[in-house]
């Protein structure tokens, strides 16, 4: 067990740390945003009308998306459901509506397949290494899927320093506790000796509804962010968790 320190803040007695991948380990602002406006407009070649409307519900603002944003912090399923809203208010059914939404999502996937993986965020790589060394297991819990997790962790060469690749494959969705208490288990650690870190208050909610020993929010470039105020600390770089030698 290690004593990890954040901006003043102390957690002791901690074996395993677990983070959110998009916004946290990954820089994948400009990636989700080209896949969303994509989506919304391969649904509105269906349904003229509805690309624009979807690309706010997203939370694509021109250049940028929003942190806190359903493309941001939502599962893929999430983004289906709501896109499948806004087509069936043009009167068609619910059931007609999700397939038609799974049919652009599926569309836009897979024209991004073998697009380039995002890059992780300058210094991520040397602060999971750190970590690793000092003893703590590591996860990734994500809302992307499994399957996109072990490709984002297999591009950057993270296995070694990553013991748990966990993705949203089924109906729990972040902040759902369920799924870092079973992030946990999977890693074989307690939840109280457990720290969790992401850049979203559906991060922060999911690890202080399941007792993690801490909650770190991050984000990068600025911590002074109304959506990480329940964390128990916000850091603007990853290189600001650090541990105290014994």
């Amino acid at each position: 067990m290690v004593t990890i320190k954040c901006r003043g803040i102390t957690f002791s007695n901690i074996q395993a740390a677990i983070f959110d991948k998009d916004g946290t380990l990954e820089d994948s602002q400009e990636f989700l945003r080209l896949l969303g406006m994509k989506r919304a407009r391969l649904a509105d070649a269906q349904i003229p009308g509805v690309g624009e409307p979807l690309q706010m519900a997203f939370g694509i603002d021109s250049g940028s998306i929003d942190p806190t944003g359903l493309l941001a912090v939502g599962s893929r399923r999430e983004n289906e459901i709501v896109a499948a809203g806004y087509i069936a208010e043009t009167g068609r059914g619910w059931l007609e509506s999700l397939t038609i939404a799974r049919r652009a999502f599926d569309e836009a996937d897979e024209m991004f397949k073998n697009s380039a993986v995002s890059p992780l965020f300058v210094g991520s790589l040397e602060v999971l290494k750190y970590l690793s060394e000092a003893g703590l297991k590591l996860g990734i819990l994500s809302a992307a899927t499994t399957e996109v997790v072990q490709k984002f962790v297999k591009h950057h060469e993270l296995a070694d320093y990553i013991q748990l690749e966990m993705g949203v494959d089924s109906t729990l969705h972040k902040p759902d506790p369920k799924l870092f208490l079973q992030a946990c288990e999977k890693l074989g650690v307690q939840p109280a000796a457990t720290l969790m870190v992401g850049d979203s208050a559906g991060d922060i909610q999911m690890g202080k509804n399941a007792g993690a020993a801490g909650c770190i929010g991050i984000c990068w470039g600025n911590a002074q962010v109304r959506h990480l105020e329940k964390a128990d600390v916000a850091i603007a770089s990853l290189d600001e968790i650090t541990i105290l030698a014994d």
